[in-house]
């Protein structure tokens, strides 16, 4: 079976108007898959959608949505109506650098209900025709942070540690039902993520192409549970399961604050 007849028609790429979520919707658009692009910026989305359609002769959808909006989820379905999707990347979110104490309590609110709240409810709403079609997938975008306690990112880290836990039990769930799920944790790539959040630079090693880490994750679905891109980012991952808790996050804080930006 084709990658194209196991996860389309259609595929639905939140956070698709920069970053990693762009990658996801190229290399899906060259398998030949239909994108429904998710994100706040209707321009960005439309101007992706046109270069697509017109690079690959594939189908697109621009929904521009505010994921942390109540009723959000019902809009998109509302949107996509028809439409058979059979993949389901879930990569809208966001983090940032500081104190726990200093930071704004409204925005880690958001960032809380954009990482984690809007992740189980886009799985809600598109994973069951999955099961119902016996085929399908979903990868959930988590991070290098997924694994150990992050002081000065601390509810980035906590909402990133959700989403890879939330993956790994939905993919045990499934399995056996046809459908797929992939936790991808990378580490540091070349998008704005990592200006918005206010880190200069890699925490530990190099910065990633985003189109190899995300031709990566797309390969491994179905093959893994969940994919750590480099080898340095995987030993850091191996060395949070084998220390104590505390012995990561001090090692983890350190390293973090000798990269927040100011």
């Amino acid at each position: 079976m084709s990658f194209r007849e196991k996860y389309g028609p259609w595929a639905v790429v939140s956070g698709a108007s920069a970053g990693l979520g762009a990658c996801f919707a190229r290399d899906l658009a060259a398998r030949g898959l239909n994108l429904v692009l998710v994100a706040r910026r209707a321009d960005r989305l439309e101007e992706l959608g046109r270069e697509l359609e017109a690079g690959f002769g594939v189908e697109t959808l621009a929904v521009p949505l505010d994921l942390c909006q109540d009723g959000f989820a019902g809009r998109l379905v509302e949107a996509v109506g028809g439409r058979e999707v059979g993949l389901l990347i879930n990569n809208a979110g966001f983090g940032a650098t500081g104190g726990f104490l200093e930071a704004d309590p409204a925005w880690n609110a958001r960032m809380v209900r954009l990482n984690c709240e809007a992740t189980v409810l886009l799985a809600h709403a598109f994973l069951p025709a999955m099961v119902d079609r016996g085929r399908g997938g979903m990868v959930m975008v988590g991070s290098t942070a997924s694994f150990q306690p992050c002081p000065w990112m601390a509810v980035y880290g906590a909402t990133k540690a959700f989403d890879l836990m939330l993956g790994e039990a939905l993919d045990e769930e499934l399995r056996g039902q046809g459908v797929d799920v992939l936790s991808l944790c990378p580490g540091h790539t070349d998008t704005e993520f990592h200006q918005v959040a206010g880190v200069k630079g890699p925490v530990a090693g190099g910065s990633a192409d985003p189109a190899v880490v995300v031709k990566g994750a797309l390969d491994r679905l179905g093959r893994k549970q969940h994919w750590v891109p480099g080898l340095l980012n995987k030993l850091m991952s191996l060395g949070a399961r084998f220390g104590t808790r505390r012995m990561g996050a001090s090692l983890t804080g350190k390293m973090l604050k000798s990269r927040m930006v100011g």
